[in-house]
């Protein structure tokens, strides 16, 4: 049972996941009872920039992540279970938010309220209202200033049935509608649909793309936007828990607009 904000998971995981075109190292270790994770990426003038962050529990409250990066500033996420089916997040970076995610059978609701400046609190409900059927919506409430008031709501669904995946959702107050699809062609191959369809234009292909597992050369994704940019990406895992990820992006015919990105993850 997703999240709505998960509602299309995954047709835009499938379209949007692993495509990069940083260079970056990710090592993840365990000192302890604390799992320290070291990210490194460097620039295009080939500097090298890195965040160091942890991950660990003390006294049934979660530290999911605290994190130090590069330019001095800080992320604090911490999450608390009280009762069954509740769960208390607090989250700090530029800002800072608390939450509350309740799941109760076949529906989760979600609350936010931005604690820093009490400016804004937002809410989504999702519902299973029948094997593979699930729908739900969210809204926004700006607290204080001159656009104080409902700033957004959406409504969404999604259907899953076999080897198929739709899913449809609202943005910009129901004047943008996105449909998202996927289909398992097979237990190696899926392919992946994103469009969006407003007043001013009807139908707008954002993405058409795949995934094909082959298991000795590793994931490969492929994808066309409507931008023109082709991109590619293969995923292998090169030595046990080590993930490489190669990832290469193109407009048109035009090679100058070549892009590249590589991560390792260990």
């Amino acid at each position: 049972m997703p999240k709505f904000a998960d509602i299309a998971k995954g047709p835009t995981d499938l379209l949007n996941e692993d495509y990069t075109s940083s260079v970056t190292l990710k090592c993840k270790s365990a000192a302890g009872p604390v799992g320290v994770t070291i990210e490194t990426e460097r620039s295009a003038s080939g500097a090298l920039s890195s965040k160091i962050g942890g991950k660990f529990a003390y006294a049934g409250l979660n530290f999911d992540k605290v994190q130090a990066k590069a330019d001095g500033s800080n992320v604090l996420e911490t999450s608390l279970v009280p009762c069954k089916g509740c769960k208390v997040t607090f989250k700090a970076n530029k800002g800072a938010d608390l939450g509350v995610e309740y799941t109760a059978g076949s529906i989760i609701t979600t609350g936010s309220l931005d604690v820093l400046n009490m400016s804004k609190v937002s809410t989504s409900t999702c519902i299973g209202v029948a094997p593979g059927i699930n729908v739900g919506g969210d809204l926004s409430y700006n607290l204080s200033g001159d656009k104080a008031g409902l700033s957004s709501y959406n409504f969404g669904a999604s259907y899953a049935t076999g080897p198929l995946f739709a899913s449809v959702t609202s943005a910009n107050k129901f004047s943008q509608f996105n449909v998202s699809a996927m289909y398992k062609v097979n237990k190696d191959l899926s392919i992946a649909s994103s469009t969006t369809h407003s007043s001013a234009k009807a139908c707008d292909v954002l993405a058409i793309g795949g995934a094909y597992n082959l298991a000795s050369v590793g994931t490969i994704k492929a994808k066309v936007g409507s931008n023109g940019v082709t991109s590619a990406c293969l995923i292998k895992e090169v030595a046990p828990k080590v993930n490489v990820t190669a990832s290469g992006s193109i407009s048109g015919a035009d090679f100058s607009t070549f892009k590249y990105g590589i991560g390792i993850t260990m």
